[in-house]
């Protein structure tokens, strides 16, 4: 199957949305005293808690992820490839650069502790910089568990979603029935399988766009078209209903304070807006590919998407340079937060913030070129099973539970230096970017065709991304 444009432009956009969202929500606040905070949008400004449903863009990564996890798994299951080398090869691209990222924070956290630097700001730093890695654990296990969701996917097809969102639904109206403060550790381990579950519907969709259940890929058939208004509908439908009469608030983005969350775990209303952000997706799809055919644009979805793993992991840094520039210095201007002249301000932010980010994207291209260079090395065998296929899986655990540490603390919970997750992300790391191939010889060769999705959209020719 040919390479389909419009799958490399969902994560474009996504990856787009994802930087300009983070960048919009995030205001900063200098204090008479000097010291620097950064209020919460969402809960400070109410009413901005709508604007998350257009900058909740998540489906969109796991449905192209799906897409192409689907194309990818089916090539090299034909070609004698092995679930541990193919979870391994797509594994590596996304913890190589994960990990220089993490060290490189984790080295400026440690300095700063040293240095004596406060401890609330350095908390507050670390977790800015570690805001986005919710989805990397959840991705991780999803490419993981990608061998047993395909299988079921060939022999029951859409039904595979749909049980799996019966059984989000299930889990949902358990986390909403009781209290949040009085849920016990079960409660709240049943809870965190929502974010497979939920996350894993659409992964799975992805999987039934490829094989023209939901649309095909050169355009939507009547019975594809069908499905996508029917998810489209439907999806928007059942959000209205759970956060109007429902229980469930309208923020797609945690926010502090409430007493249920669409996000911590996914809730029944973010499944219900993931299925209609893919019926859209889908029914857009034809007028998106005639634009696609100009030369211009799949350029830049290409320039895009070839620097969308660095967008996703650097973007918040730009916001640190300008706090220090502008804030500790006193230069901005500060009308009252969330006034009028605070918005207007919001459009010379996203600018400053955007060339910033350029320059930072430019700054890294030797390290990138770096790790282009290393990845084929250190990427394990296509067929690799055996002791080193466990050595695999032990490292994508580690590296999960590490990943799963910073997204929830930062890099700095209580401005404390967090020593073992940070070995943990190394180790898995390493366990992964450096099994033994079956014939005993280090790293191997690219899964037989395919492109890696990994978040941001980072396309890899060869194998096989926030707020929360």
């Amino acid at each position: 199957m040919s390479r389909d444009r419009y799958v490399d432009f969902l994560r474009a956009w996504a990856i787009l949305l994802v930087v300009l969202g983070h960048w919009l929500i995030t205001g900063l606040v200098r204090h008479p005293d000097g010291e620097i905070t950064a209020p919460e949008l969402l809960a400070s400004v109410p009413w901005t808690q709508w604007l998350t449903l257009g900058f909740q863009i998540m489906p969109l990564f796991f449905l192209a992820g799906g897409h192409a996890a689907a194309g990818s798994w089916a090539r090299a299951r034909d070609s004698g490839g092995s679930a541990a080398g193919w979870v391994g090869q797509r594994a590596v691209r996304l913890l190589l650069p994960t990990a220089v990222y993490s060290g490189l924070v984790l080295l400026a956290v440690g300095v700063c502790s040293a240095l004596g630097v406060d401890r609330a700001t350095l908390a507050l730093v670390g977790w800015a910089m570690a805001m986005q890695f919710w989805f990397l654990p959840v991705y991780l296990l999803l490419s993981a568990l990608t061998l047993m969701l395909y299988t079921l996917h060939e022999r029951w097809g859409v039904r595979v979603p749909v049980g799996m969102g019966v059984v989000a639904l299930g889990v949902g109206a358990l986390m909403a029935a009781g209290d949040a403060s009085s849920r016990g550790p079960a409660v709240e381990a049943i809870g965190a399988l929502n974010y497979l579950l939920v996350w894993g519907v659409v992964y799975q969709l992805g999987f039934c766009w490829r094989d023209g259940l939901l649309g095909g890929a050169g355009g939507t058939p009547p019975r594809g078209h069908g499905r996508a208004l029917a998810l489209a509908a439907g999806g928007g439908a059942g959000f209205a209903l759970l956060v109007g009469p429902g229980p469930f608030p309208v923020s797609l983005i945690l926010v502090t304070g409430e007493k249920l969350s669409n996000t911590d775990p996914p809730s029944a209303a973010m499944l219900a807006w993931s299925l209609a952000q893919v019926g859209t997706a889908l029914l857009v799809a034809p007028l998106i590919r005639r634009v696609l055919e100009r030369a211009r644009v799949r350029r830049a979805v290409r320039v895009l998407g070839a620097g969308s793993m660095a967008l996703y992991l650097w973007h918040m840094l730009p916001v640190l340079i300008v706090a220090a520039a502008f804030y500790l210095t006193g230069l901005a201007p500060e009308p009252r937060y969330g006034s009028a002249g605070w918005w207007a301000l919001r459009v010379p932010w996203l600018l400053v913030l955007g060339s910033v980010l350029v320059g930072v994207v430019w700054a890294l291209r030797p390290l990138e070129r770096r790790l282009a260079a290393v990845e084929p090395r250190v990427r394990p065998g296509a067929g690799i099973r055996g002791a080193a296929a466990w050595r695999i899986w032990a490292g994508l655990g580690v590296s999960v539970w590490a990943l799963t540490y910073f997204a929830g603390h930062g890099f700095a919970y209580g401005g404390e230096f967090p020593a073992w997750p940070a070995v943990g992300l190394g180790v898995g790391t390493l366990c992964v970017a450096f099994p033994r191939r079956a014939d005993g010889s280090e790293g191997g060769t690219p899964v037989e065709g395919g492109a890696a999705t990994v978040p941001g959209g980072v396309m890899v020719p060869g194998a096989g991304g926030v707020a929360r």
